[in-house]
């Protein structure tokens, strides 16, 4: 098995947590506290009594807990990168790649043993319920000059330059792409808590229905027939 290292703006931590077993874990368990407690009620100090540590080892890594879940948000968006390259390897159809790539926004949620500190399902949901909290904050544009969401951005030019490939002539192929993603992660939350404003259904954890109405919505807007 071939493990699998992330690439992360150096600006997120303050050592990099990929590169020892103590960091690993700090990952890890952020993710199982984040996802069980909620965003708001998660703490330095109950990670550090989950993995038997100190806050203050805690600290060594992360300035706070906003860099924290802005590393665990950005670290997902880069490893759907890593998905969206290898699913859409030698997809010379352009409109066959925009349909992978959909796909795979929604898909990439699925555990990867490669890399056995993060449990994606989880990460998933934690982006889902709580992604927008990255990055809507009073320090977004500092954040932003530091080149803190390149991770995001980068993904959302991968998917403009799909539709552009699919529509050249499309007037808003940005616009689109991260419209996409964030429909992605909110019509997922709205079928879990608030039903009644959507028209997608997630039933035992399969998502086919969201990806259904990111391929219909996307192909019709550049009026093009959804490829098989």
């Amino acid at each position: 098995m071939i493990a699998i290292h992330i690439q992360l703006n150096e600006n997120l931590y303050l050592r990099d947590p990929q590169q020892t077993k103590l960091g690993r874990k700090i990952i890890e368990y952020a993710i199982i506290l984040i996802e069980e407690l909620g965003f708001e009620k998660f703490t330095f100090k109950k990670l550090a009594c989950k993995i038997q540590s100190t806050e203050a080892s805690v600290y060594r890594y992360f300035e706070n807990k906003h860099k924290l879940l802005l590393y665990l948000v950005c670290w997902y968006w880069e490893w759907t990168m890593f998905q969206i390259d290898y699913n859409s390897m030698n997809i010379d159809c352009p409109a066959k790649r925009l349909k992978i790539i959909l796909s795979t926004l929604v898909t990439s949620s699925q555990t990867n043993p490669a890399v056995e500190y993060v449990d994606e399902n989880r990460l998933h949901r934690i982006v889902v319920a709580e992604g927008i909290k990255a990055y809507h904050t009073k320090e977004v544009d500092d954040e932003n000059k530091e080149g803190l969401f390149l991770n995001y951005k980068t993904l959302s030019k991968v998917i403009a330059d799909a539709i552009q490939a699919v529509k050249p002539d499309f007037p808003y192929p940005n616009t689109l792409a991260s419209s996409l993603i964030e429909m992605a992660s909110d019509h997922i939350y709205f079928a879990e808590h608030f039903p009644s404003i959507t028209d997608v259904s997630v039933e035992e954890g399969r998502l086919d229905a969201v990806v259904n109405m990111l391929a219909f919505f996307t192909f019709k807007m550049l009026d093009h027939p959804i490829p098989e």
